[in-house]
């Protein structure tokens, strides 16, 4: 696996977003202004095909790294290229001073961030018809 850090949107990481969150949840609100300034992540497979992919990006109202848009194309799942993602994202952001790292997370992935060292906190949102909490990690 390759992993590859964009400022701004590739397309890479639309076609792996629209597969996960579009195609498959049915998110219709996938995209966004802040893809435009966000860094991206893509993962790509030995054969160069994009296979995940997460966002991020500095919230002044947080006053803190945002990773969001964490996607993984289903044939993939469960050979901890989520995880591998999510620490890319963490060297990224430690590397440019970061401290700490929030995200908003599905309540049914609350576990597997858990597993990383992130925690809950505030009350469970709705975002689409589906239950999110906010979990931090500081560094």
């Amino acid at each position: 696996m390759e992993t590859v850090i964009y400022e701004g949107i590739p397309n890479q990481a639309k076609e792996v977003r629209q597969k996960v969150f579009v195609n498959e949840q049915g998110f219709y609100n996938e995209f966004d202004d802040i893809d435009e300034t966000a860094t991206h992540i893509v993962m790509f497979a030995e054969d160069k095909t994009p296979v995940a992919t997460c966002r991020i990006f500095w919230d002044t109202v947080m006053n803190t790294h945002i990773l969001g848009r964490l996607a993984v194309i289903k044939e993939y799942r469960g050979r901890t290229i989520g995880s591998v993602i999510v620490r890319e994202a963490e060297k990224y952001i430690q590397k440019n001073g970061g401290k700490s790292i929030v995200l908003h997370a599905q309540c049914r992935l609350t576990a597997f961030y858990q597993k990383l060292g992130f925690a809950e906190f505030g009350d469970i949102g709705d975002d689409e018809g589906c239950p999110h909490i906010w979990m931090k990690k500081a560094f």
